[in-house]
């Protein structure tokens, strides 16, 4: 594979997780339902139908995991925090035992020498919240910033790195727009008021961290699509334009000061709930900025189609995941590049890569699974090219540590570094695992010279 020597001294090593897809025990310790539990157990949401009632058990069994992310050699674990654990019901009352659960998870870490990166929302809005009317509302904001401030006061004597959202394009288009994620609607004033409610939480979740963690590092994560117009002629030009705005820069620069952009507002043509300060607090400065990378997007016009009026094409690449996304590494490189030189990210971190594939269990229980190896290794060289000609990435994070729920597909698409048996709850790690591994001691020994 490509030399990995231009990533930096002080390169964070990681893996990621999210509460819902992991943990099981929904109803254990005060937890409440969140929306994902609402949406996985209504007939036909979710392949097979499948729930994350049990998962992969990571409440209960947590300590064998984090005994397996010292066998990888991880720095830093990134995970979500169950907010339906930790504020289960409208009400605000705080739940001890949900925030037990995360206390003991960060000693554990620390003292296993690896650094906690925790998310505060990945997905899992609390049901009780939801039935007042969820994202779309701006109420729904205002308790996550309350939320935020409770984390912050409980955790933030040894967590310094903070994530607000992940990826709120899903909970907002997925969600509200394309109905194939909780809540499950298709409404586009809907979601454009889930999408603006979702960056003001996070500017209240901003101004929490700040307040309760002295030098708190904090950022927000959104997963990026490079766009590619499906022929040159002039209405997929647009489209592509539109798929740009839709998929990219809607969710980066009211974030970082540069307001919704108009050619996107004007097309949603649904009014932003603006209130005096809130843009200010939308775009309070952070110290960095998560990338979720997973794949290419080549876009055609689709005037009959819903708004944003385009649809995506088949990737042209000879390489599938099992989803079936094309594989195409430099996309990677070329976003981390327009996030330093278009946006002047201060600090970057991949946090999540990888992909899923259709692994086979051998005779001796061994899992050999060279396509993810080869994804990583791929991904990992253009990380590594990105960053000599001059981004400031310090850390990556694979998708993921487990096999897990993978949402919407359910148990059906396999991303970990290691297997999860769901009938035994065995972990085995696969060989990607064990080659991330070897990077990762590759690349110390290295920096060590």
């Amino acid at each position: 594979m490509n030399d990995l020597s231009a990533l930096p001294d002080g390169f964070v090593w990681g893996a990621a997780t999210a509460a819902y897809q992991i943990e099981g025990s929904v109803d254990a310790d005060g937890r409440a339902p969140s929306i994902w539990d609402t949406f996985s157990h209504t007939p036909g949401r979710v392949a097979g139908g499948d729930t994350g009632d049990t998962a992969c058990d990571h409440y209960r069994r947590w300590p064998e995991d984090l005994a397996l992310m010292g066998r990888l050699g991880l720095d830093a674990y990134r995970f979500s925090i169950a907010w339906p654990r930790v504020v289960p019901q409208a009400d605000g009352r705080v739940n001890g035992a949900g925030l037990d659960f995360y206390d003991r998870l960060v000693d554990r870490l620390l003292e296993a020498g690896i650094t906690p990166f925790p998310t505060l929302y990945h997905w899992d809005l609390p049901q009780a919240q939801q039935d007042r009317g969820g994202w779309p509302e701006r109420s729904t904001a205002l308790r996550f910033g309350e939320y935020a401030a409770v984390v912050a006061e409980r955790l933030g004597d040894r967590v310094t790195n903070w994530a607000t959202l992940n990826e709120p394009l899903c909970s907002a288009w997925i969600g509200h727009l394309d109905g194939v994620m909780a809540p499950g609607w298709q409404d586009l004033t809907a979601a454009v008021r889930a999408s603006y409610h979702l960056h003001l939480g996070h500017g209240l979740a901003v101004r929490a961290l700040r307040e309760h963690v002295p030098g708190a590092q904090i950022g927000i994560v959104n997963n990026l699509s490079t766009i590619r117009p499906g022929s040159d002629r002039p209405a997929d030009l647009a489209a592509a334009r539109r798929a740009d705005g839709h998929v990219n820069r809607w969710w980066l620069d009211p974030v970082l000061g540069r307001g919704y952009p108009q050619d996107m507002v004007d097309l949603y043509g649904v009014r932003l709930p603006v209130q005096e300060g809130d843009m200010e607090l939308i775009s309070a400065p952070l110290d960095w900025l998560g990338l979720n990378y997973y794949f290419r997007q080549i876009v055609a016009d689709d005037p009959a189609g819903p708004v944003p009026y385009f649809r995506q094409l088949p990737g042209p690449g000879p390489e599938h995941t099992a989803m079936p996304w094309e594989v195409h590494a430099p996309g990677i490189e070329e976003l981390l590049l327009r996030l330093t030189k278009e946006y002047g990210a201060p600090k970057l971190y991949v946090t999540e890569n990888g992909a899923a594939y259709r692994d086979t269990v051998a005779a001796d229980g061994s899992v050999h699974d060279p396509e993810r190896t080869a994804y990583l290794e791929q991904h990992l060289a253009a990380c590594a090219a990105a960053a000599a000609q001059g981004a400031p990435l310090a850390g990556y994070f694979a998708w993921s540590l487990l096999d897990n729920f993978e949402w919407a597909y359910g148990y059906d698409k396999r991303f970990g570094l290691i297997r999860v048996d769901y009938e035994t709850q065995r972990r085995t790690v696969k060989s990607s695992g064990h080659r991330y591994a070897e990077l990762i001691r590759a690349h110390r020994a290295r920096r060590a010279r």
